[in-house]
């Protein structure tokens, strides 16, 4: 007996629409190996329809005055809450989640986050007119850039969303955005949570559209002659393609890109306190977060004690089933990533050392165990290269110096943590860490008002935050002649 695999379609213009040619993608619950639904695997028509949707509904969305741009998003982080079961469930199956970690660790800040835009929206700020030149004044305009093309990951979807849609709403830009192929669900959910807002408020219909597809329906959309910004969370090469296709027209381009996030122990640090936090940083979705602490360099004096409890902390750490509330992870969001993360392990050079983990779990679906691996050199493959897994790096540093040397060392520059009881030196990291954000004795909580964003090969632009709000605003020039 067959299941039928459930019907997912885009949504353009106010309207859910299979793909116009009809194609379709198979979209896989990673808890099982199993697929659950279909996709559109939508092509040129398709975006060329989002985009004249977007565009029309531009001017309209733009002139609305803030407040009323601020009603539709606080409706919309309502409307979130009372459909959380909905959204958990669909995330839950898109991404093979726990279900107690997505209603406790992904809706609160969702909300939160969309609630922090809805305040962005009445808060444009820019210096004051004045007279800068005789008989002139002139004044600063904060103005929408236009349509903006986004494409979202799979690795926390629809919170990824999230940190894109609202920041471009909230600033009077229209939205097209393309979910990743192997976790469309939540969005296309996200899709009828804002189009009902939006129709209940009277308010155009394409100022949120949703296509689904893969790397060429994302290509299409950064190549589309209509957006004027493409925001892209992705991995390097992604980054890098979106850049490329992007400077054809000088779009402008937002990218949250991919990271190796050091985290530097010192001799001086409480190992059981930094062990317990860093394992929960670094398997937490399963390593599948760019500012996962999954690079940890510990001082040399403590390293087999801090190796051994880690190993340990590794070993007491579950993975499994979606409704087990025991577990603080699932499984590797595909096929793809486990034989990724799987190519890292089989590779490992001979000095290094598996001190916990290092295979896969289970019969069905993408599970991998809790790694640790120890005894590493600077420019060994798994340290230099981002594994967005659950294992976790341990290599021995001699002193502040060669702490930072290596802390720096990668191309990668999104996230780091120093761990100390010694305030100066947590502030001369801080200093001298060349990452877009460095905890100090702790490792990746976020809150909407702090800018996330990298250096280096970790991308440009700022999600969160009122410089995350910026980025989806453009500044004009006003002077006017003081003689009449």
């Amino acid at each position: 007996m067959t299941t039928a695999l459930r019907r997912l379609r885009n949504y353009i213009d106010g309207e859910f629409r299979d793909a116009a040619d009809g194609r379709t993608t198979k979209v896989v619950n990673p808890a099982t190996g199993e697929p659950y639904a279909t996709a559109p695997l939508s092509g040129s028509e398709d975006v060329d329809a989002a985009m004249a949707a977007a565009e029309a509904a531009f001017p309209a969305w733009r002139d609305l005055i803030p407040a009323e741009r601020q009603k539709v998003l606080l409706k919309i982080a309502d409307r979130f809450e009372e459909r959380a079961e909905e959204l958990i469930a669909a995330e839950s199956e898109n991404c093979g989640k726990p279900i107690a970690l997505v209603r406790s660790e992904e809706i609160p800040p969702m909300v939160d986050q969309i609630r922090f835009f809805a305040g962005a929206a009445r808060m444009l700020e820019g210096r004051s007119a004045g007279e800068y030149m005789d008989g002139f004044t002139s004044i600063i305009r904060r103005e929408p850039v236009g349509v903006c093309a986004q494409v979202a990951p799979w690795n926390y979807p629809m919170m990824m969303a999230v940190w894109k849609f609202a920041p471009a709403l909230a600033a009077g830009n229209t939205v097209v955005i393309k979910p990743s192929d192997t976790t469309p669900a939540s969005t296309v959910l996200i899709a009828d949570i804002i189009g009902s807002v939006l129709d209940e408020l009277g308010h155009p219909r394409g100022v949120f559209n949703v296509v689904c597809g893969d790397r060429e329906t994302g290509r299409l959309m950064v190549e589309h002659k209509v957006p004027a910004m493409a925001s892209i969370t992705g991995s390097v090469r992604a980054g890098m393609q979106v850049a490329e296709s992007a400077s054809k027209d000088l779009k402008r381009v937002h990218l949250e890109l991919g990271g190796k996030a050091p985290v530097v122990v010192f001799e001086d640090t409480d190992i059981a306190k930094a062990v317990e936090d860093i394992a929960t940083a670094g398997y937490f979705n399963a390593g599948q977060d760019c500012t996962a602490a999954t690079r940890v360099l510990v001082q040399e004096s403590i390293h087999d004690e801090f190796v051994a409890a880690l190993a340990k902390a590794a070993s007491e750490t579950k993975t499994g089933a979606v409704d087990d509330e025991d577990v603080l992870y699932g499984p590797l969001n595909n096929a793809n990533q486990l034989k990724q993360v799987k190519g890292f392990i089989e590779r490992l050079p001979a000095h290094a050392k598996i001190e916990a983990g290092g295979e896969q779990v289970g019969e069905k679906g993408y599970f991998f165990a809790p790694t640790v691996v120890s005894g590493l050199k600077q420019d060994d493959e798994i340290v230099q290269q981002e594994v967005f897994g659950p294992v976790i790096t341990v290599q021995s540093f001699a002193d502040e110096k060669q702490a930072v040397e290596w802390a720096n060392g990668v191309e990668y520059a999104l996230a780091s943590s120093v761990w100390t009881k010694d305030h100066a030196r947590a502030m001369r990291m801080s200093k001298v860490l060349d990452f877009g954000c460095v905890w100090i004795n702790t490792h990746i909580p976020l809150v909407a008002e702090m800018p996330h964003g990298g250096f280096k090969k970790s991308g440009y632009g700022k999600d969160l935050s009122a410089y995350g709000f910026d980025d989806y605003t453009r500044i004009k020039h006003v002077m006017t002649s003081l003689d009449g």
